[in-house]
């Protein structure tokens, strides 16, 4: 797949937990950068024993829309490509949610950024309507603490007493 990838994020209430029960799928993800400058990312996924490779451009100023390349690759090419990557591994659980004519994808952080719970939703066009569901908080789109990359070098642990108590 490649394209512009349009997406929003969201911070999840701390209590906001009934997205497990929401949930119609669920997967564990592992995953490593090999590059993580500004502007330009490349990433190995390791889901449900399935490899990818991602490459991801610089996003708008609004941080809502950038240009992603991904490919799925062996699960031995990822497992050798992630030894590759910047110290730092992204450890989470994916839980798919319907919302409407869309799928909340929400993150569930483990380790380092332990307790942190992010949705995204992908979106045609950046003006798209789309249905929130109730678990869904403060939108942090283009805040780059919460983007996988910046969690990986300054995980949540570091800086989780900055967000109000509801989220830490």
């Amino acid at each position: 797949m490649s394209g512009i990838e349009i997406e929003r994020k969201f911070l999840v209430h701390k209590d906001g937990r009934p997205y497990r029960t929401q949930a119609y799928a669920s997967s564990r993800i592992t995953q490593g950068y090999i590059c993580s400058e500004r502007g330009r990312t490349v990433r190995v996924r390791i889901r449900d024993g399935r490899g990818y490779l991602t490459i991801k451009g610089p996003s708008d100023p609004r941080g809502t829309t950038r240009y992603e390349f991904e490919k799925e690759i062996t699960p031995d090419e990822a497992q050798h490509l992630i030894k590759l990557c910047e110290p730092g591994l992204i450890d989470k659980t994916r839980y798919l949610v319907k919302s409407g004519r869309h799928t909340f994808e929400v993150d569930e952080f483990y380790g380092d950024n332990d307790g942190l719970v992010i949705a995204e939703v992908e979106l045609q066009s950046e003006d798209e309507p789309f249905v929130k569901p109730d678990f869904i908080a403060d939108e942090v789109t283009g805040d780059r603490r919460f983007y996988n990359s910046s969690l990986r070098a300054m995980p949540f642990s570091a800086w989780r007493e900055t967000l109000q108590p509801e989220f830490r």
